[in-house]
């Protein structure tokens, strides 16, 4: 994966490409096999600091997106190297069992309320996607990891809406399993 992507003008703010070259020299580093201490996980949750003419924030996390894609797929390989490929589809399957339960809730309530004053997102915008994901897993309904990953929320405050963070971690799962399967 090259790191050199396309910045933006130098009044505009990007990515700190410096930041953003050390993370992905890092992730290769990691994924030929020589930084076991870096996971696929590091890439859902890496953030970077921005600058003026930095990296274009949009092509630098669609890379981070193919490099995820890239490490589940690896883990995959290698666990059904490891395993055998009837003991990967079974440990697949459970996790994505284990996503349905939650899907599974009541409307409205599949996700921590957040508290009150703190951001939130709207409720019916996560279990308008949260009704694709039940039909995706249960009826086989045709859904990318990209729709997951792209979804966008209407903000909430308080109560009124679902924890960010619980929300995002889940989401966080649900395309870690959606991109293991090729």
């Amino acid at each position: 994966m090259s790191t050199s992507f396309e910045r933006v003008s130098r009044f505009s703010v990007g990515y700190d490409t410096h930041e953003v070259d050390e993370f992905l020299s890092r992730a290769r580093t990691a994924y030929e096999g020589r930084d076991a201490g870096f996971s696929g996980s590091d890439i859902a949750s890496a953030s970077f600091r921005t600058e003026r003419g930095g990296y274009d924030m949009r092509v630098v996390d669609e890379a981070l997106d193919r490099l995820s894609d890239a490490f589940a797929l690896q883990a995959r390989d290698d666990a059904i190297a490891e395993r055998g490929e009837e003991a990967w589809v079974a440990e697949l399957t459970r996790r994505a069992e284990s996503l349905k339960e939650r899907l599974e809730r009541p409307v409205g309530e599949r996700f921590s309320p957040a508290a009150d004053g703190e951001p939130a997102y709207d409720r019916t915008d996560v279990d308008a996607l949260c009704d694709q994901l039940i039909a995706y897993f249960t009826e086989g309904h045709p859904m990318s990891v990209d729709d997951v990953r792209r979804a966008a929320f209407r903000r909430r405050r308080g109560a009124d809406g679902y924890r960010e963070a619980v929300v995002d971690v889940y989401l966080d799962h649900v395309a870690d399993v959606m991109a293991s399967v090729p």
